[in-house]
């Protein structure tokens, strides 16, 4: 029995040993943090409020997925050796970028440029689901699948039945999602998947126990393959809203992208390090990407927090610092950090067409009260901002000049840029550009154009509320 006499002094005593916890992980922060805004932030909450701040550095606080880094270094050499051998088998398809920008980007993601292949895009939810229900339906040997969102829901429940057919009839099927964005996902869903002989894992329980806090790192990359023929990449992820049927939102605007070719060996290989993480294996798929007569050019940008840089923020900043004539960006955030924002400016001052697409309804308050706080950073600038009024804006979309071409899963804002696992198809084929500048053209005019008084005029408990809410920026 302890003595009541001493329970100050283990108060204090323990009081004490947290305070040296909370120096130790201010010593990570300072060697580790990604910003000096971040790291300031967590050294004030470390010495403030320790017993909240210790256990919240552990899930917000880390700079890289480090469970992901080991896990690909433990497979280095079958990944390298699965590299070299697809590099080798696309350098017939191979294209050379002749500009600063695309020879940046390929150095960046380490993955080709490539011609023969068939871009279709694809606009909203039923002609996305439609493809992509034809494409699992035509599958003769495997289907690959990861979304960040799966619901048990109308589309939910037709897609997993469309995946137990086609396991029924002898095709392998590989199902991943992500465990944060599909916590809602019943138990009995995906005991339906595994009863037909489809593997399924989440991204996020695994062999390391400490990968558990590591919670704000996320896959949200959305993809489809069948048979390594033809593969899905875009915005939409698997749920009724992404057919409008939300009364919330109602029309949901997205845009997703079937690509046929050998652009889609890169896309598996991105897949299989995702599933190298989370099932601890490779997969045997085929690597022999037929080149297809529409001979479109394509690179793909797999990105995220097991990257040595921020990939994606580096490749928006270099798209806007290359940019002459436009760049035109639709995403349903914007919460660019410092180096984005100059980039945005310094091209808008140039003369560049700078406009950014954001939604007019918002689905996460905090990222769409933040973005108000960048009125007064873009408009004077020279920057549109645009918010879209049909509907609920969930496209990720960019154009720079008439060169490059964007369509994919990653957002302007800080998760894309570090903590997200994203995936986004980038070319150069000027019919595909035309395409989707006609596609932005009318999404500009269902839009409306952010002035300043929009900001400026709202009342002060709504300008405070917008700052305090871009203080969590680097966590949403």
């Amino acid at each position: 029995m302890i003595n009541p006499e001493w329970l100050p002094y283990f108060a204090g005593g323990g009081l004490i040993l947290l305070h040296l916890i909370g120096i130790l992980h201010i010593l990570h922060a300072l060697m580790h943090v990604r910003t000096s805004q971040g790291t300031i932030a967590w050294i004030v909450s470390l010495i403030a409020a320790p017993w909240i701040a210790i256990p919240l550095y552990w899930i917000a606080g880390r700079k890289r997925f480090s469970g992901y880094v080991r896990a690909r270094r433990s497979q280095d050499a079958d990944l390298r050796k699965l590299s070299e051998d697809m590099h080798r088998r696309l350098r017939h398809y191979g294209v050379k970028p002749n500009d600063p920008f695309g020879r940046a980007a390929e150095l960046l993601i380490g993955l080709p440029f490539t011609r023969g292949n068939e871009l279709e895009l694809l606009i909203d939810g039923q002609e996305t689901f439609d493809a992509i229900f034809e494409s699992i339906s035509s599958a003769q040997d495997y289907i690959l699948v990861n979304f960040f969102i799966v619901k048990s829901d109308r589309v939910g429940n037709r897609f997993k039945d469309a995946l137990i057919k086609k396991a029924q009839e002898g095709v392998r099927i590989y199902f991943l999602f992500d465990e944060v964005g599909s916590h809602k996902l019943p138990r009995k869903y995906l005991r339906e998947l595994k009863d037909a002989g489809v593997e399924c894992h989440s991204f996020g329980a695994n062999r390391f126990w400490w990968s558990r806090l590591q919670l704000n790192f996320r896959n949200h990359r959305k993809i489809v393959v069948a048979d390594g023929r033809e593969a899905f990449i875009g915005g939409l992820n698997v749920g009724d809203e992404y057919l409008g049927r939300d009364k919330r939102f109602g029309a949901w605007r997205d845009t997703h992208l079937r690509i046929q070719g050998p652009a889609v060996q890169a896309i598996q290989l991105a897949y299989l390090e995702d599933w190298n993480w989370a099932a601890d294996g490779f997969l045997d798929l085929h690597w022999n990407g037929h080149a297809q007569t529409a001979d479109q050019t394509v690179a793909i940008l797999p990105t995220g927090p097991a990257d040595l840089a921020d990939s994606w923020q580096l490749v928006c900043a270099e798209a806007a610092n290359t940019s002459t004539k436009r760049l035109w960006i639709a995403s349903p955030y914007f919460v660019p950090d410092g180096g984005v924002l100059t980039a945005l400016q310094t091209a808008a001052l140039r003369g560049v067409d700078v406009r950014i697409l954001i939604p007019e309804k918002a689905d996460h308050l905090l990222v769409w009260l933040s973005a108000f706080t960048f009125f007064e950073e873009t408009l004077p600038y020279g920057i549109k901002l645009m918010r879209y009024k049909r509907g609920f804006l969930h496209q990720k979309v960019m154009l720079v000049d008439d060169r490059y071409g964007f369509v994919g899963t990653a957002n302007l804002d800080n998760r894309s840029f570090r903590l997200n696992f994203e995936i986004t198809a980038l070319s150069t084929d000027a019919a595909f550009i035309d395409e989707i500048t006609h596609m932005l053209e009318i999404d500009f005019e269902h839009s409306k154009e952010v002035k300043i008084e929009d900001l400026t005029e709202r009342p002060f408990w709504f300008r405070l509320g917008c700052r305090a809410a871009r203080i969590m920026a680097p966590v949403q």
